[in-house]
């Protein structure tokens, strides 16, 4: 069984969420499908239709996380050097080609927010960046082309 890596906080919001779903939006649903049925007709009813959609959509969530879940393996940034880029560490880089800085944190991809500097190890940028070093350059393939980097810091 191949392992995910979280970091403890993004695991224990995957798990907040599955919760979540299991607690909350599960029987909420049931009682949306129960209110539907005692509207009559089900073959032309929108609602039961819409309710049991969305049965479905969140029994395929649940499922999914909780396999994620029991795939998950915890790394810690405390066991990790900060000489080399690795899972965890975050990273400022400067890219070449548009003069500016950006600090991202490598995470699993189930954590992975690049609006608020989280990428996936599994995206082209985290793979190019694991085992790198302060100094290194990189060259990206991503969908608006090539980007050079380069690592200025690591933490």
């Amino acid at each position: 069984m191949e392992k995910v890596p979280f970091t403890k906080e993004g695991l224990a919001r995957l798990k907040q969420e599955l919760t979540h779903l299991v607690n909350v939006e599960r029987p909420q649903n049931i009682r949306a499908i129960a209110e539907a049925r005692s509207h009559g007709d089900l073959s032309e009813n929108a609602e039961y239709h819409a309710a049991k959609e969305k049965q479905s959509f969140l029994e395929g969530k649940i499922n999914e996380l909780t396999d994620v879940i029991s795939k998950a393996e915890v790394v810690s940034a405390d066991s990790q050097s900060g000489d080399r880029v690795v899972f965890c560490t975050t990273v400022l880089l400067y890219n070449l080609q548009t003069d500016e800085e950006t600090r991202y944190q490598l995470v699993g991809p189930y954590e992975s927010d690049p609006e608020n500097g989280r990428i996936s190890v599994t995206s082209p940028l985290g793979q190019a960046l694991i085992g790198k070093r302060i100094g290194d350059e990189i060259r990206v393939q991503v969908p608006r082309g090539v980007q050079e980097y380069e690592i200025l810091e690591i933490s």
